[in-house]
């Protein structure tokens, strides 16, 4: 089977998506991230277009990679200047990297109204900074912009320009859908039309109409030998390619050995990585690698994957470094409480926990997000729950003064072990008042409770036809530096809503299976 390239665009293509930016350092740690993936070519950008781009490349240059080897982007020469005289090209020369991917032009349109060039000039333009590059010792690859947008208006003519570049010493010419603008049908059949003139190419779709993977997919099916993409399809407009999906797509759907079976398991961890790094929360429903990729929530459906998991699942989610969940709602099966519960070690009646769960729903609860509330619930029903604490009382005082500075305290009255304790606390919020006042407390019998993390924090109104006086639900996540876990409290006042899903967080921490005993 022809061997497929994997190319990643994430640190130039990518970071021409809204709000998307990275240090040099933090790209840095991106290009290891791929690199320990098994990413074969890492596209790490202009090496002079900004103060940060020429400290990316300094870094770059004195380190070692595994498995990536780093191509520098850049153009072809400008107009009316010879290759040994362009300043782009001549950087591009002048640098550490071994790979140089210049884009150029293919559709009539740009030559009329953009560069202003003969087609004939055009074809100089690619050919003479192609070679120049060579001569100075590089491997280059050419993307041919707007490609297919220019075979659909002149087939002959974009043709004209593969085979120019080809011919000059690409050693991989580039299909690029630029404009996101074609079907699968159209990538195949340009790309079959290119596979009958050049021995190499490549492919690099947009995702404009939602076929950045399929068309990506497409091409390789016609020949492709190198795929260019963004992890987790980041970039401008709609996005690129996702990458991720490609890869999951080639060598678990389509038997491509790119990657070993132990960096495909580096599959999710890297996703997230990105994704965390440039500050988004990950695509819970990503295909492969989202939270929810292999999540059941149909009794049915979880009867079927206990039974046998390739039921209602297309491939096993380990592969990948994922993993499979239950969730739990009021569609759950008994088989999904039973799982649940054999998991912690208990024994439950699973219907009379299901009717508590559609009870609880019907409320506003919705435990498929708030696994720790869900274990609390198991553990009640169980009758093995122990209370962290007894409460008398809490309140929140907020205030704001004239200058327009809002202060926040909270004061808690609790038993522990029958001792009361009082705590006052101030915080940025109620929220966090509370917290920092019940700490208090608690850590001094339970100093691990300290190190918990509050990592999200979501309101969500349940009935918006009664404004502000509507039910509110509050799902928290909390963090231990290991894991992650979901609570959730209802309630009219939103900040006793947040004080239920508070309490059941720290709660959920105290279990035995979190202390090791």
């Amino acid at each position: 089977m022809t061997t497929i390239e994997l190319y990643d665009a994430t640190l130039r293509d990518g970071m021409q998506g809204e709000g998307m930016s990275l240090t040099a350092d933090e790209k840095l740690r991106v290009v290891h991230q791929l690199d320990a993936l098994g990413i074969h070519l890492v596209e790490a950008g202009f090496p002079s277009s900004n103060p940060k781009e020429i400290e990316l490349f300094d870094l770059l240059s004195r380190e070692r990679f595994r498995h990536c080897e780093i191509a520098a982007f850049g153009m072809t020469r400008r107009r009316g200047v010879t290759a040994d005289a362009d300043e782009g090209l001549a950087v591009l020369a002048g640098c550490f990297a071994p790979v140089c991917t210049i884009v150029g032009k293919t559709w009539r349109l740009h030559l009329e109204k953009v560069v202003r060039v003969t087609p004939e000039e055009n074809l100089a333009m690619i050919a003479e900074s192609i070679a120049f590059l060579r001569a100075q010792g590089k491997r280059v690859i050419y993307d041919a912009e707007h490609f297919f947008d220019g075979f659909r208006a002149d087939p002959d003519y974009a043709l004209r320009c593969v085979v120019t570049a080809a011919e000059a010493g690409a050693e991989t010419v580039v299909l690029c859908d630029t404009n996101g603008s074609s079907l699968p049908s159209q990538i195949s059949a340009a790309a079959t039309r290119v596979a009958a003139e050049i021995d190499r190419f490549g492919i690099h779709c947009h995702n404009d109409l939602e076929c950045g993977v399929a068309n990506s997919i497409a091409a390789v099916e016609a020949g492709a030998v190198q795929v260019q993409g963004t992890m987790n399809g980041i970039g401008e407009r709609t996005g690129n390619a996702n990458l991720v999906s490609i890869i999951g797509n080639l060598q678990t759907k389509m038997g491509h050995e790119l990657l070993t079976p132990e960096q495909l398991g580096r599959l999710t961890e890297t996703a997230h990585f990105v994704d965390e790094l440039l500050n988004r929360t990950p695509n819970p429903q990503q295909p492969y690698v989202g939270k929810n990729a292999f999540a059941h929530k149909g009794g049915m459906h979880v009867a079927g994957v206990r039974a046998d998991a390739s039921t209602f699942e297309h491939m096993d989610p380990e592969l990948v470094g994922n993993e499979r969940a239950l969730l739990v709602s009021e569609l759950a099966g008994r088989a999904t409480v039973a799982e649940k519960a054999e998991a912690l070690g208990l024994e439950v009646d699973a219907e009379r926990v299901i009717e508590r769960v559609k009870a609880l729903e019907h409320a506003g609860y919705q435990f498929e997000a708030a696994d720790g509330s869900f274990e609390l619930l198991l553990r009640k029903e169980a009758g093995v729950y122990e209370p962290l604490f007894r409460l008398e009382s809490w309140r929140c005082i907020v205030e704001q003064r004239a200058d327009g500075k809002v202060e926040t305290e909270a004061t808690i009255k609790i038993f522990v072990d029958g001792e009361r304790y009082v705590r006052t606390a101030e915080g940025n919020g109620p929220v966090n008042a509370l917290d920092r006042a019940l700490r208090d407390a608690l850590t001094e019998i339970h100093p691990h409770l300290a190190d918990l993390e509050l990592v999200n924090f979501k309101v969500r109104i349940l009935d918006e036809t009664k404004g502000t006086g509507a039910v509110t639900r509050v799902l928290l996540d909390t963090s231990d530096g290991r894991e992650v876990w979901g609570s959730i409290g209802v309630n009219e006042n939103v900040i006793a809503a947040s004080w239920q899903a508070l309490v059941d967080s720290l709660e959920r921490a105290m279990q035995p299976a979190r202390l090791g005993t």
